[in-house]
C-alpha cells in the first residue's frame, strides 16, 4: 500500500485551510462613522453639517447678531447649553439672558437628524418652522416661537404624570403626543429625526417613527386651536424657518446635527 499519497493529500488540505484563514477581507468596507462629520454616502445624498464640532459658525442667538457665550459653549465636540446655576456662578451672580440658539440659515422642506443627551430632571427641545419676526413680536426678544420637538427626562418625578401627553419626549409640544417612545438612559445620547416635507411632518426617536401630522387637516387645526399658540397670528402656517435649540435652565448637549434639503 502506498502511504505517501494520503499523507500528501492531508498536507495539501492543511495548506488550503491555513491559507483560507488569511484570505484578504472583502473590499466592501463600511465607512467609519465619526462625530460631526459626513460620510461620502451622506455627502452624495445631499446632507450638510449644521455643527462641525468646533465652532458655532452656522448659528447665532435669536434676536442677536452673535452667540451669547455664557449660556452656549462648544464642549468636547458638542453644543452645550450651560445650566443657569453655573452661568450665575461664572458671572458673579449677575443674571444674563442667554436666549435661544438659532441657525443663521432658514429651511423649508428638510430632513434633520441630531443626537442629544440631558441630565436627570433635564428639559430641552429643538424648535423648527421658526419665524424670527413672529418670535420677537410675541415670544420675547430672544425666545423662539415654533414647532417644538420636546426633550425631557420623562421618568423624573418633577414631570411624571404632571404634563400634557404632548409635552413629553419627542412630542410635537402642545399638539401631538409621541407613541412607542424608547429613551436611552440619562447621560447617554439619543438620536432624533425630524422630517418636514410639503404639508407632512414626522418625529423619530432612536430609529422609530413616533408621530406624524399634516398641515391644514381637521385634526391639525383642532389641536392647534387647543394649544397655547392659538393666539399667535400665522404661527401654525408652514414656512421657510429657522431651526432652534431652546434655552432652558438645564444642561443639554447636542452633536451630529445634520440636515438634508428636500427638493419639491
Amino acid at each position: 500500500m502506498n502511504y505517501k499519497k494520503p499523507f500528501i493529500i492531508l498536507i495539501s488540505l492543511f495548506v488550503l485551510i491555513i491559507g483560507g484563514c488569511h484570505t484578504k477581507p472583502s473590499s466592501n468596507k463600511t465607512e467609519e462613522i465619526k462625530n460631526n462629520q459626513l460620510t461620502q454616502i451622506e455627502k452624495d445624498q445631499g446632507w450638510e453639517l449644521l455643527f462641525d464640532g468646533e465652532t458655532l459658525s452656522k448659528w447665532r442667538g435669536l434676536g442677536r447678531d452673535t452667540v451669547q457665550p455664557d449660556h452656549w459653549k462648544v464642549e468636547n465636540g458638542t453644543i452645550r447649553k450651560v445650566n443657569n446655576i453655573e452661568v450665575l456662578e461664572n458671572t458673579n451672580g449677575i443674571e444674563i439672558d442667554g436666549g435661544d440658539l438659532m441657525t443663521i440659515e432658514t429651511f423649508d422642506n428638510f430632513e434633520l437628524t441630531f443626537e442629544w443627551k440631558i441630565k436627570k430632571d433635564g428639559n430641552s427641545g429643538i424648535k423648527y418652522n421658526v419665524s424670527e419676526e413672529i418670535s420677537t413680536t410675541y415670544g420675547g426678544n430672544h425666545s423662539a416661537l415654533g414647532f417644538e420637538y420636546q426633550i425631557l427626562d420623562d421618568d423624573s418625578e418633577k414631570y411624571k404624570g404632571k404634563l400634557k401627553p404632548s409635552q413629553y419626549t419627542a412630542g410635537l409640544y402642545e399638539m401631538y403626543k409621541a407613541e412607542n417612545v424608547k429613551i436611552n438612559p440619562i447621560g447617554e445620547f439619543n438620536k432624533s429625526r425630524i422630517v418636514l416635507n410639503g404639508n407632512h411632518g414626522e418625529h423619530w426617536l432612536n430609529g422609530v417613527k413616533v408621530l406624524e401630522y399634516e398641515f391644514g387637516t381637521t385634526e391639525f387645526d383642532s389641536l392647534f386651536q387647543l394649544s397655547k399658540y392659538a393666539n399667535y397670528p400665522d404661527f401654525e402656517k408652514k414656512r421657510k424657518g429657522h431651526i432652534v435649540i431652546t434655552n432652558h435652565s438645564d444642561d443639554s448637549w447636542y452633536r451630529n446635527i445634520k440636515i438634508r434639503k428636500i427638493s419639491k
